[in-house]
């Protein structure tokens, strides 16, 4: 009995060990399930967009294809379902606000929406404050930044680049101005000053802009685009919403400002149109014709080869009675679905948590906003936004993620040319190749060999059906430019005119050469300022040309600071600036026929006299008993003696000198007159040549600090620069009107009513001094802005 009681107890015990044993097995496994897997059953996301716009109803399709494909691939969110809330917002801002703060009220993770400028900028303000991030596939205007706005998300390209692809193609064909015609909203102000600002990086700009009104009508098109018509430039950028932009070419076509010679280059909105509304009817297209637009680049691929199939079979359960093409916010709506789904499930698999705090009142900077209680702030928001900001994936857009400013990497456009009922891409434009007709990737996947003939962008068929690139600019009047010519009395070889009222000089061979060098006619009339007995006032013409009464100016007019507010200059065809000009300093003894005396002192000549006397005798001593040269009577060995010591300066002496000593003694005396005479000529070429280039005036500050009389040039403005500038008194200042007067003016001399200087530009002064010797230039040039033709700011060229 005691041995089975006892066998029953350990066969109970290693029982209960056991069972213990496997309870605590499973207990674990349960707790590490837990931890790697706690998920909830769903999670929700809200969408506020148009369904009724282009965008919206290609978009809501896409992004219900998406919430399907989410729900039905365990691989993202496992067990997860994916629950979506759309908001119909109607293209009304205020609606807008007011469905995405209902769509915050069911606990969503993150909001897409934000379709415009105004609904983003006001959305995120309230996704900062609960911690939701706000996801935008259509706000691309490029004023966003995550710094202001750090929940806010753009899941397309921006339009910043856009209008970096506009410039840089404004660049490529040449043209330096355009027209940008816009909407005064947000989108439209923030899209055209990125463009003015790429625009100055290619060094081109902006030159007249038309403001439209958001809620527009034909009236208000009409009026803008009369302004349009108006000014000179061809080049106009169409930057428009969707909804607006073809009832803009329709007022267009009507002015006839769609013909041969415009250049229409419409924003992405046009491609959008035509993506989802396409084949447009021959009414609208025939208005269309020739326009560039853009549209954002997406990559070929079979994920996006399998949606474009697959849209049909989507479109066709859809209460729609035509049904949308899909168009690229279709690709992007569809990419941001999965984005968030992908995040999602890394924002699981770091722990992350669904969990909402009540919030009663959202304030900012102390001030509230609202007071609604059913409001929460998502306590995972900012791991949330981390993991948005860290995706990399491949969605039917291509790959999905974002630079260090969360802008979407390698973004890219194709650049499309409306023809017929379609359009052609004529080639691309990113940020990293530029101008191809090679899509950018393949440019990234290979090096290519890209010469410098290789054509970036494919023919354009323009409007007017012509492939030859317009020139960007027209008169707007058919009527002759008025071109006044200076007609100068002096220094003609600039510019004159002839008694039969040819103009000559060469001022006017410079705007004959540019002109030829135009792609295209102007047409203009030459005509004369001034009556031909004194050189004008070119500030009076100046004022002139700014009044109307000419169009521009073209002759030897320098640019200067105060005349720059008034009329526009061109870049300087000719370099100048003010040079001082001064009589050449000579002396009275250089006057004199004793002027080959000057270089030595007369005890130098005397020493040099007496020296030829001494060595005349030391050699008459140490030869005469040697050398029957140096013997004779007393005269003639005097004679001799001088002769011989004199001679020494030429070398041409005929007598031998015999003895040694006298060698030596003839050796140092000749070494002392090649001495003698090296510095005698150095003295006297100085004394002739560069000591008459030194001059009391040493430049225009040490004229200034004198209170010497100075010449200038009647009509010029050398006198207000030397009064403004220079400060010298206007007393000091003579006016002369041809190079006579100025050269009596320096005959006569500061003390007798003459000039000690005179100042003027440097052409005139070289001209000048090309027949007066007796002048010379003195210190260095005081400005140098040159020569430029000039045009009048009232119109555009």
């Amino acid at each position: 009995m005691l041995s089975t009681f006892y066998s029953i107890f350990m066969n109970t015990t290693w029982f209960s060990s056991f069972l213990c044993l496997w309870i605590w097995s499973i207990c674990c496994l349960y707790a590490v399930d837990t931890v790697v897997s706690a998920r909830p059953s769903s999670v929700n996301i809200g969408c506020a967009i148009s369904l009724s716009s282009s965008i919206g109803k290609v978009a809501k399709i896409a992004i219900d294809a998406a919430i399907e494909d989410v729900n039905s691939s365990p691989a993202v969110l496992g067990d997860t379902r994916l629950n979506i809330y759309i908001r119909d917002i109607q293209s009304n801002g205020f609606l807008g606000i007011i469905e995405t703060l209902q769509l915050l009220e069911n606990e969503a993770v993150a909001i897409i929406g934000g379709e415009t400028a105004v609904i983003a900028r006001v959305v995120s303000r309230l996704a900062n404050d609960l911690s939701v991030p706000l996801l935008s596939f259509s706000a691309t205007y490029p004023s966003m930044s995550p710094l202001q706005q750090p929940f806010f998300v753009l899941t397309a390209q921006s339009d910043n680049f856009q209008m970096a692809a506009i410039a840089t193609m404004i660049h490529y064909y040449g043209w330096s101005d355009v027209v940008a015609v816009y909407t005064d909203d947000d989108d439209g102000r923030n899209g055209i000053t990125a463009l003015a600002d790429k625009l100055a990086e290619v060094h081109c700009s902006i030159s007249s802009r038309a403001v439209l009104k958001p809620q527009m009508s034909r009236d208000d098109i009409t009026d803008k685009l009369v302004q349009v018509g108006s000014v000179r430039t061809r080049i106009i950028v169409l930057h428009v919403p969707v909804a607006s932009g073809l009832m803009v070419f329709d007022v267009a076509y009507l002015l006839n400002m769609t013909r041969n010679g415009y250049v229409w280059i419409a924003t992405s909105w046009l491609s959008t149109i035509i993506d989802t509304d396409g084949p447009l009817p021959a009414e609208v297209r025939k208005k269309i014709q020739g326009v560039l637009t853009l549209r954002m680049h997406t990559q070929d691929s079979k994920l996006k080869r399998s949606f474009f199939s697959r849209w049909k079979n989507l479109t066709s359960t859809e209460a729609f009675s035509d049904a949308p093409g899909l168009n690229m916010y279709g690709l992007y709506a569809y990419d941001t679905v999965w984005l968030i789904a992908n995040a999602l499930d890394s924002f699981f698999k770091d722990g992350g948590n669904v969990s909402f705090t009540n919030v009663g009142k959202l304030y900012d900077g102390g001030s509230t906003l609202f007071n609604l209680d059913k409001l929460k702030i998502f306590d995972g928001g900012d791991l949330l936004l981390n993991k948005i900001e860290q995706i990399n994936v491949t969605g039917i857009a291509g790959p999905i993620s974002f630079t260090l400013d969360r802008h979407l990497s390698s973004p890219a456009y194709e650049i499309l040319n409306v023809i017929g009922s379609e359009y052609r891409g004529i080639g691309y434009w990113s940020n990293l190749s530029g101008l191809s007709v090679l899509p950018p990737e393949a440019l990234y996947s290979k090096e290519a060999n890209l010469s410098s003939t290789t054509p970036q962008l494919s023919v354009v068929i323009w409007p007017g059906e012509t492939t030859v690139k317009p020139h960007g600019w027209a008169s707007t009047d058919n009527a002759e430019l008025k071109i006044a010519v200076p007609n100068r009395v002096t220094y003609t070889e600039l510019v004159s005119m002839d008694g039969q009222g040819t103009f000559n000089g060469f001022c006017i061979a410079v705007f004959e050469a540019v002109l030829k060098l135009l792609p295209y006619p102007v047409s203009y009339k030459l005509m004369p300022f001034g009556d031909g007995k004194i050189n004008p006032n070119y500030t009076e013409l100046l004022l002139l040309i700014a009044a109307g009464e000419y169009d521009a100016a073209v002759g030897d007019i320098a640019i200067v600071s105060d005349r720059v507010t008034l009329v526009d200059f061109t870049y300087p065809f000719f370099p100048g600036g003010l040079i001082v000009v001064a009589p050449i300093p000579i002396g009275e003894s250089r006057h004199s026929m004793w002027a080959f005396l000057t270089p030595f002192t007369a005890q130098m000549w005397g020493m040099i006299g007496a020296s030829f006397i001494v060595v005349g005798a030391v050699t008459w001593i140490l030869e005469h008993r040697v050398n029957d040269e140096f013997r004779g009577p007393p005269g003639e060995q005097l004679m001799t003696t001088l002769w011989f010591s004199v001679s020494t300066l030429f070398t041409v002496h005929q007598e031998k000198v015999v003895s040694t000593l006298g060698k030596v003694v003839l050796i140092v005396w000749l070494f002392v007159v090649l001495i003698v005479n090296q510095s005698y000529i150095a003295s006297l070429g100085s004394i002739l040549t560069a000591e008459r280039l030194t001059s009391r005036i040493q430049s225009a500050r040490s004229l200034a600090s004198s209170k010497d009389p100075i010449g200038y040039s009647m009509g010029s403005f050398v006198k207000d620069f030397l009064i403004d500038e220079l400060r010298i008194p206007s007393s000091r200042l003579v006016p002369l009107s041809s190079p006579e007067e100025i050269d009596k003016a320096f005959q006569h001399g500061p003390n007798n009513g003459g000039i000690a200087a005179f100042i003027g530009e440097r052409a005139y002064m070289e001209l000048f001094l090309s027949t007066r010797c007796h002048l010379m230039i003195v210190g260095r040039e005081i400005t140098a802005n040159g020569w430029a033709f000039v045009s009048s700011q009232l119109i555009s060229y």
